[in-house]
C-alpha cells in the first residue's frame, strides 16, 4: 500500500483538544506521521478544510438478517461512509436478534462482503432480547462481538438482569442499556407536558428515564459491571448520572443527535418522521444535555440509526414505527452545536469519535501516529438543503427533510483507503 500526504488541512485533533493548520502522512493504513503546520506538498491537498478522525457510530440498526428492506449492509455503510462514518457499532435488535455465535457469525459474514466501513456488531444480552435468558455472553464475546445490549426491550427483571451484568463484569463485557422504565413508557408517542395535551397524544414523563436510570446505576454498583447509558435524554436524569460517576462506578452515557438538535414542537402536526425512541422532549431538557455533553458529563453521541419503511411511518402518529435515520445527516446536524458555540469542533469529535473508541477499546478515534488511518474530511460552512430521496440508506425517514444545514462531507477514509468522494455526486 503506497504512502499518501493530505495537507493544508485543519486538523482536528479530539485528544489534544486543538484545531491547527498540518498534514498527515498515511501509510500501510496507518498514520505514519503529523506534520503541524504543513500547508504545501505533494499528494492531496486539502485545502484548508477540516480534517478528523473518522467518526465511531455506537448503536446503528441494520436490516440484516430479516429486515433487508429496510437497510442493507451495503446501502448502510455507503451511506456510513458519505456521512463521515467509518466505524459502525451494530445494534442487536435484528429479526432475528444478534444472540447466537451462529447469527454473529453471518453479520460479520455480510459486514465482509458488503461494507466499505468498518462494522462492529454488539449482542442481546438476553435470548430473543425477551429479558428470560442470559445468552452465552462468553461465547459471543470470543465470536467478535464488542457490546451487549438488549436496545429498546428493557428487562423488567432485576434479578435476570444483575445476574446478566455480574456474568459480563467477570469477562470485562461492555453492557449498554436502554434506560426507560417500561411501564411507564408502554404505548407512549411523546413526552408529557402541554404540548402532548394539547396534541391529544398518549405522553410518557420524563422520570420515566431517571427511574429506569437510577435501578440500572444501582444493579451496576451491585455487580461492577461495566455499563454505558445508550441515551439521556432528560434533565431529570442528569443528577443520577453525575453521582454515579463521582462514585467511581464504571459508567458512560450517550445521546443520540436528535434529542440534542430537535425538540418535542418539531413534532408539529403529527409529522412522524419526528417520532423517535425515546420520545423528543421539551427544549429545557435538550438545552441540559447539550450542557452536559459540553461539559462531558455525557461521554458520547450517537445517530441512534433505525430505518423504518414508508408503511410504517404512514400512520396516526400514535400508532407510527419509532425511529429515524442519521448516517448521513449525524455530522451537519452534529455541527449546529459548533455553529452555535455550544461544542467546539474538537470536543465534537471527542463525543462521536475518540470517547466511543476509547470506551470499546478501539484504536481508532485518533489523530496519532500509529492509529488506523480512518479520517473524514470536511468543509464544516459549506450550507445545504437537505433531500431525503437523495441519502444513501434504503430508508428515507430523516427529520430534516428539507432542513437548511451547513457542513458537507468531502471524502471519508477506512485504513487509508478512500471509501467515499464527494466529487463522485457532483460528476
Amino acid at each position: 500500500m503506497s504512502a499518501v500526504m493530505l495537507y493544508n488541512a485543519r486538523l482536528v485533533d479530539p485528544e489534544a483538544a486543538s484545531l491547527a493548520r498540518g498534514a498527515i502522512r498515511i501509510e500501510g493504513g496507518k498514520i505514519a506521521d503529523i506534520l503541524p503546520g504543513v500547508t504545501e506538498g505533494s499528494g492531496v491537498d486539502c485545502k484548508g478544510r477540516c480534517l478528523a478522525p473518522g467518526i465511531v457510530d455506537i448503536g446503528v440498526k441494520i436490516g440484516e438478517p430479516g429486515e433487508r428492506h429496510k437497510e442493507s449492509f451495503r446501502s448502510a455503510s455507503r451511506a456510513a461512509a458519505a456521512g463521515g462514518v467509518t466505524t459502525i457499532v451494530m445494534r442487536a435488535d435484528t429479526v432475528p436478534a444478534i444472540d447466537t455465535p451462529e447469527t454473529l457469525a453471518y453479520v460479520l459474514s455480510r459486514a465482509r462482503d458488503e461494507s466499505v466501513v468498518r462494522v462492529l456488531p454488539m449482542a442481546a444480552l438476553t435470548k430473543a432480547r425477551a429479558g428470560r435468558e442470559m445468552t452465552e455472553i462468553s461465547f459471543l464475546q470470543d465470536a467478535g462481538a464488542v457490546a451487549f445490549s438488549d436496545g429498546d426491550a428493557v428487562c423488567t427483571d432485576p434479578k435476570i438482569l444483575s445476574r446478566c451484568l455480574g456474568y459480563a463484569a467477570q469477562l470485562g463485557a461492555l453492557v449498554i442499556g436502554h434506560v426507560q422504565d417500561p411501564g411507564l413508557s408502554a404505548g407512549a408517542a411523546v413526552t408529557q407536558g402541554k404540548f402532548a395535551t394539547l396534541r391529544g397524544l398518549p405522553a410518557v414523563s420524563q422520570m420515566a428515564e431517571r427511574m429506569g436510570l437510577e435501578r440500572d446505576l444501582a444493579l451496576v454498583e451491585m455487580t461492577d459491571a461495566r455499563y454505558h447509558v445508550d441515551q439521556i435524554t432528560t434533565a431529570a436524569a442528569l443528577p443520577a448520572l453525575a453521582r454515579a460517576k463521582a462514585a467511581g462506578l464504571n459508567v458512560t452515557a450517550g445521546v443520540s443527535i436528535h434529542h440534542l438538535t430537535l425538540n418535542e414542537l418539531d413534532v408539529g402536526d403529527y409529522r412522524t418522521f419526528f417520532k423517535v425512541k425515546p420520545p423528543l422532549r421539551a427544549e429545557e431538557d435538550r438545552m441540559a444535555v447539550v450542557q452536559a455533553v459540553a461539559d462531558g458529563l455525557i461521554d458520547m453521541i450517537s445517530s441512534m440509526h433505525t430505518p423504518q419503511d414508508e408503511e410504517s411511518k404512514r400512520l396516526p402518529f400514535a400508532e407510527a414505527a419509532s425511529g429515524a435515520v442519521a448516517l448521513e445527516t449525524l455530522l451537519p446536524a452534529a455541527l449546529r452545536l459548533v455553529h452555535g458555540g455550544a461544542l467546539s469542533l474538537p470536543a465534537l469529535f471527542a463525543a462521536v469519535s475518540l470517547n466511543p473508541a476509547r470506551r470499546l477499546g478501539l484504536p481508532q478515534g485518533r489523530l496519532a501516529v500509529g492509529a488506523p488511518a480512518d479520517l473524514v474530511l470536511f468543509d464544516p460552512d459549506v450550507p445545504f438543503v437537505l433531500d431525503r430521496f437523495k441519502l444513501r440508506s434504503k430508508s428515507k425517514n430523516t427529520p430534516f427533510d428539507g432542513a437548511r444545514m451547513q457542513g458537507r462531507v468531502l471524502a471519508s477514509y477506512v485504513a487509508g483507503q478512500k471509501v467515499y468522494d464527494w466529487r463522485a455526486d457532483v460528476s
